[in-house]
């Protein structure tokens, strides 16, 4: 039996397993996991099938701007590797966080530059 989640980062993790239990991403529709951070964030396409980390962009080499700014650029830097590495579709893993703020402007931004959820 697990434990009872007593801080916010355990809540957000149990929340995470119980999307991944639905959301799994292959290699022709990978997941686009976001993690977000006080100060930065991160997301990366992941192919569960084989468990490899295909492309990864994180807001610590974006130095100007906003936190959110920084995000939709980040969602945009992610979305044309993707287009170099082959991939148009993904499935969006929000990781336990609300599609709210710099999580929703990572989505927007990838969306904006072409990928498909």
């Amino acid at each position: 039996m697990p434990a009872i989640p007593k801080t916010r980062e355990q809540y957000r993790t149990r929340r995470h397993l119980r999307v991944r239990k639905k959301v799994t991403g292959t290699a022709e529709r990978p997941r686009l996991v976001v993690f977000r951070s006080l100060k930065h964030i991160m997301a990366q396409l992941v192919d569960d099938v084989t468990g490899r980390t295909l492309v990864t962009v994180g807001s610590t080499d974006i130095l100007s701007g906003k936190k959110t700014d920084k995000s939709t650029e980040v969602g945009k830097r992610i979305a044309a590797r993707a287009k170099d590495a082959g991939i148009t579709k993904v499935v969006f893993d929000r990781a336990g966080y609300k599609y709210h703020g710099r999580v929703k402007a990572v989505a927007d931004g990838a969306r904006e530059g072409g990928l498909e959820f």
